[in-house]
């Protein structure tokens, strides 16, 4: 129980509750290279993606306030909203796949915070303030010219960084156009969006200055979900206990002792890998919580191990089988279960996705209304809306009836009607019949719609009438 006692608390509090404030040390080695690689590709994505576009689309936005979104340039309007949300649904069913296998890698090398946190906060705190024990030491000094200088440059530092992150998370949500024109004008005439772009920086400025490795370890859900989808096939950032521990147990390292023939593991309990860490956790108590699978621990392990003269891989990724009883890695019944709702999801998305039509009409009787009756001719009065859903205008849109053909249409208004890029347009058009040829309660219409003489949609709706006999 007592090799347990570290579960009952996490290591970012101390006894009396605390907060144990974090200094890890500067991580470096061949997997904190590959997670630079990835995080600038991550990066310089995040800061592009909202100016770039293509056919005139911005390549992301999600307008939540006028529920326009565009993926990869493909813009989805309310109406497809259902394939905004199912690929919400195979993002999420890709995680829980990805964690089922992989443990919480995604944290560590994918995760916005993670990486905001580790690649661009942390590494300009190392360049104002030093490494892990130059800031435990200006942490305790007093608050002199050298501390005020140090600590109020990277404050500021971390403000304007804020800032910055600020307004492109803003150019996501209302577009990179109409921010570049707010910008231009001032904030003056956009008080509104300039004090929800001082909310976002004040947000990004605590959490990246003070709250940092709490939301990992305490405001994260996925965090929770991990204990869940876990066991003991997953891979995951594990130590090797069977090679670290040995017979009896860990030893500080001494020159030409032969450890194997004492009984002692090859762990020389250094804890490099603990003051790597940037949730303040020994991974040699196991899988925790707090792990976010960032492998800053792995590369301080394999540096000490070589210079120790033992091999790698004394914390490495691996799963508790492969660890306890040497068994490979195998795609479980679970990960394929995962496997298959996602290839179905993804089946079904691409499907829908090929039938979206990039004109979408509507074609509706108005509510409340019967049929009119005019000699021997029936009518009745719709409402319709056209959405545009692509970058290009369409002139001089037309109505015509395809079934059945004894049915006229006539166009409330202006009848040329002109459609622009993305764009929506909306009227009131009557029907009419002859009610020898309305044979049924509610006949069923055909509506093609033309711009010119190019059919760009066609839908269909209800006719109502009396039965004739």
């Amino acid at each position: 129980m007592e090799q347990e006692s570290f579960r009952n608390s996490i290591g970012t509090v101390d006894t009396s509750g605390k907060r144990v404030w974090v200094f890890p040390k500067k991580p470096k080695g061949r997997y904190y290279r590959y997670r630079k690689y990835v995080s600038y590709l991550l990066l310089a994505i995040f800061f592009i993606s909202p100016f770039l576009k293509i056919d005139g689309n911005q390549f992301l936005l999600f307008n939540i306030l006028e529920r326009r979104f565009n993926i990869f340039g493909f813009p989805f309007w309310p109406q497809d909203f259902y394939l905004f949300v199912l690929s919400m649904i195979i993002g999420v069913v890709f995680i829980l796949l990805f964690t089922v296998a992989f443990g919480r890698i995604f944290c560590g090398w994918i995760c916005p915070q993670t990486i905001f946190l580790e690649m661009v906060f942390r590494r300009v705190e190392y360049a104002i303030e030093g490494d892990r024990n130059a800031q435990m030491k200006l942490d305790k000094q007093a608050w002199d010219w050298e501390k005020i200088r140090k600590k109020g440059l990277k404050w500021l530092i971390f403000f304007m960084i804020s800032f910055v992150v600020s307004n492109v998370f803003l150019a996501y949500l209302i577009g990179s156009d109409q921010l570049l024109v707010e910008i231009e004008e001032g904030p003056l005439k956009h008080l509104n969006t300039f004090i929800a772009l001082l909310i976002f920086t004040g947000v990004f400025y605590f959490v990246f200055t003070w709250f940092r490795e709490q939301v990992c370890i305490i405001a994260c859900p996925y965090g929770r979900l991990q204990g869940v989808l876990l066991d003991n096939k997953s891979i995951v950032v594990a130590y090797d206990y069977k090679r670290g521990e040995g017979e009896k147990g860990r030893k500080k390292f001494r020159k030409n002792e032969d450890r194997q023939a004492m009984g002692h593991g090859d762990c020389i309990d250094c804890f490099q890998c603990v003051h790597v860490c940037p949730t303040n956790i020994d991974i040699r108590n196991g899988t925790q919580l707090e792990c976010v699978n960032c492998t800053a621990c792995i590369d301080a392990c394999d540096e000490v191990m070589v210079k120790s003269g033992m091999p790698k891989g004394l914390i490495r990724f691996a799963s508790e089988e492969e660890i306890a009883k040497k068994e490979p890695f195998r795609f479980t019944a679970r990960m394929k279960g995962y496997a298959s709702v996602l290839t179905i999801l993804i089946g079904i998305l691409i499907g829908l996705l090929f039938l979206r039509s990039d004109v979408q009409a509507n074609i509706l009787r108005l509510p409340g209304q019967l049929y009119q009756k005019q000699g021997d001719m029936i009518s009745n009065v719709y409402t319709y809306k056209i959405i545009n859903k692509t970058t290009q205008d369409f002139d001089h849109l037309t109505f015509k009836i395809v079934e059945p053909k004894q049915a006229q249409i006539e166009v409330v208004g202006n009848p040329d009607i002109h459609l622009g890029k993305q764009g929506l347009v909306s009227g009131t058009l009557f029907i009419k019949m002859h009610q020898a040829f309305v044979t049924e309660r509610k006949l069923k219409l055909k509506i093609e719609v033309y711009s010119g003489k190019n059919r760009i949609e066609s839908t269909t709706t209800t006719f109502s009438g009396p039965i004739t006999f």
